[in-house]
């Protein structure tokens, strides 16, 4: 890499460690403690790691966190030690009291500090719980001290009762056990790395980068899957032997394997896993909530009555978006102007007793702006907006900064919108309402369209697949002759995966790229759903990957670049489950997508000023790759400097990117969508520069 380069990188890292604190309160104006939006690491480890060290460690989120910081080594039994440790930023019970790592009082026969505890996010029934547990001995209004209580009184399946974005980690001296814990849906992000007999975790990967020991190897079979996802789904990573704990999943780390633990669900462990076997034993994990189980338990009680759904679902949103506005700091919402940022702004509105500070950003150029959309409807709503009008180049100078805070690739050109807007909240609040999840739950993306399509047209597709393999047929190359929606149609043969979509060429460029054994691009999972419809298998698939695996991914790390905590009413517990139970067609009925929920909204919006096409927002990668990134990318895809990485295929990347360079993008409907795989390679490199260069 050039000189100039590295000057620039170098000056670019001073102001991005910076740029947390740019226009935030002053550091004394809050106290530390309270309900956290924060992030958590820790180990359990018989290697001699210092408190500087887990200090090092956890102030490589100083963003997620600018408010409190904690940390804590204790001796635990077999020779090990336990760490923990938190960044904070504090939005309820601004006390003292609310300072993690939190250890309990003496409750249900247990002793004072039987348990200790580092956590990320919020509980939203915490004070419903609190009076099932008011014989606790409750120092703080914080519902850290809540999970504590529910943990002695429950055992880990107090989880179960917690409505809320989570990311846990207790350690019971009791049972000599760490127990890892995520969310249902997977809000907040939890990472670990095992190592032998140890284990590290993190709500990122920078702290358990910065372990003492880790050795960072790159697991080269999940990249043609990320270069074609743009995202590397959960339990999987970009490191050898670290990985996520799953949405709803629970780790247990056992200090001795060979204590029993009756208490904790062993109907749902699943024994070792791959990735578990070096630990014998010490490892186990088990799904607290799944969205295949739960989805049949949940279409078992059905709710037939379009009129009663309506109201029911209106009065949990309703109930979810309240829950969400408590707050001891200044509170706002995104504002797209679409459905489900309009809804959760509307009933926001209908609850606050004042104007609602709302934000929208709008792209200088006309047709990918939205913003008008969005003014129109916080006029409408009498909010207090503020609307951003951005021009490529400051979508662009944030390219830079991608990997500082998405530590593990990550492709969606969406987080360069996301950090905008959230960049544009923090000036004004702390928390942000969001609208995520109403797509994927209430069928809003146009895929799904093309999957009910796909599905007519399946038994066709069987019989010009066939056609085209004769072998007359298939030596003249007919079917690359037919237009690419027929072909997408006549090759999607695989069962487990009818219902993505996607050149084939597309996937074979990808493995082409990283030679070697690999994971398969798609998700060969779709018939462990049980469902024939394939819209709803869809929707299913992009709830089990695609939502936590990128959508909430790319939300988490843009808005705790800036530390902003965005939370999702339409992915409350209730609201989740409540749409299970829904008939497909109040979501889908003759084309009209996100039915019930567009009915909820014309109660609060004239349709007119929501009934729209979705425009999105564009990001010119073909542009930028092409153009100011051209230097760059060639710098990437080097054959000599590709060989000395030794991840890629030299020779074919650097004939691919210097094509796709002469070329330019054929575009999506074409199977040649060359912009987005070379993007995805392009921020690989970017990451892999900043870490492993």
């Amino acid at each position: 890499m050039t000189e100039r380069r590295a000057k620039l990188r170098f000056v670019l890292e001073i102001g991005l460690a910076a740029n947390s604190f740019i226009k935030m309160p002053p550091a004394g104006g809050r106290k530390r403690g309270g309900t956290p939006m924060c992030g958590i690491c820790g180990f359990i480890s018989t290697r001699q790691i210092t408190k500087k060290q887990l200090k090092s460690m956890n102030d490589t989120m100083v963003h997620r966190g600018p408010d409190d910081s904690g940390e804590e080594i204790f001796p635990a039994a077999f020779g090990y030690q336990v760490g923990l440790a938190q960044r904070r930023l504090s939005i309820l019970d601004l006390s003292e009291l609310g300072h993690q790592p939190m250890h309990s009082q003496g409750y249900c026969g247990a002793p004072d500090g039987s348990v200790s505890i580092v956590y990320n996010g919020e509980v939203y029934n915490f004070q419903e719980l609190k009076k099932e547990l008011s014989d606790y001995p409750f120092r703080s209004n914080c519902d850290t001290e809540v999970i504590l209580a529910a943990y002695l009184k429950w055992g880990i399946s107090c989880v179960e009762r917690f409505n809320g974005m989570f990311a846990i980690a207790l350690y019971d001296r009791r049972k000599q056990a760490v127990y890892l814990i995520r969310d249902r849906i997977g809000k907040k992000p939890l990472y670990y790395w095992l190592d032998g007999e140890n284990l590290v975790f993190a709500s990122e990967l920078k702290p358990i980068m910065a372990c003492p020991g880790f050795s960072g190897r790159i697991r080269r079979e999940v990249l043609p899957r990320f270069l074609y996802q743009q995202y590397i789904n959960a339990p999987d990573t970009i490191f050898e032997n670290v990985y996520k704990v799953e949405p709803g999943g629970i780790l247990r780390f056992a200090l001795d394997p060979d204590a029993a633990y009756a208490a904790d669900a062993p109907e749902y462990a699943e024994g070792v896993s791959r990735q578990d076997r070096g630990n014998g034993r010490r490892v186990r994990k088990w799904k607290f909530w799944d969205i295949k189980k739960v989805y049949r338990e949940c279409m078992s009680e059905p709710v037939t009555d379009y009129g009663q759904a309506k109201a029911e679902l209106k009065e949990l949103l309703k109930k979810s978006v309240a829950s969400r506005m408590i707050a001891d700091v200044p509170l706002g919402s995104f504002l797209s102007g679409g459905y489900d940022s309009s809804l959760v702004t509307a009933i926001a509105q209908e609850h606050a007793g004042k104007p609602v500070k709302t934000f929208s950003i709008g792209f200088s150029e006309e047709r990918f702006n939205e913003a008008k959309y969005a003014k129109a409807v916080a006029e409408y709503l009498g909010t207090d907006h503020t609307e951003l009008i951005i021009d490529e180049q400051e979508m662009f100078r944030l390219v830079e900064s991608i990997p500082q805070y998405y530590d593990e690739p990550f492709a969606d050109s969406s987080q360069i919108a996301t950090m905008l807007v959230s960049q544009l909240a923090r000036q004004q609040v702390t928390v942000a309402l969001s609208g995520d999840g109403g797509d994927e739950f209430y069928c809003g993306y146009n895929i799904y369209e093309n999957v009910a399509q796909a599905q007519m047209l399946d038994a066709a597709g069987g019989l010009v697949n066939g056609l085209c393999s004769l072998p007359g047929l298939r030596q003249a190359g007919l079917m690359k002759k037919l237009p690419f929606r027929v072909q997408v149609v006549a090759q999607n043969r695989e069962k487990e995966t009818k219902t993505q979509f996607c050149s084939p060429s597309y996937i074979e460029t990808a493995h082409r790229m990283v030679p070697g054994e690999a994971l398969n691009c798609k998700y060969p999972m779709e018939s462990a759903y049980g469902v024939d419809n394939w819209q709803i298998r869809r929707m299913l698939l992009d709830m089990d990957t695609y939502l936590p695996g990128d959508i909430l991914c790319k939300v988490d790390r843009a808005s705790m670049k800036y530390s902003l905590e965005a939370r999702c009413p339409i992915l409350d517990r209730d609201v989740m489950e409540y749409s299970f139970r829904l008939p497909h067609s109040f979501k889908y009925e003759k084309g009209v997508k996100k039915r019930i929920l567009k009915d909820i909204a014309y109660d609060y919006i004239p349709k007119e000023l929501l009934d729209r096409p979705k425009v999105g927002f564009g990001v010119p990668l073909d542009k930028w790759l092409r153009g100011p990134l051209r230097e760059q990318l060639l710098d990437f895809a080097d054959a000599g400097f590709l060989k000395r990485q030794g991840i890629f295929d030299a020779d074919y990347v650097s004939g691919l990117v210097k094509h796709y360079l002469e070329t330019g993008d054929a575009g999506p409907a074409t199977g040649a969508n060359f912009s987005k795989v070379t993007w995805s390679f392009f921020t690989f490199q970017q990451w892999y520069e900043k870490y492993c260069g």
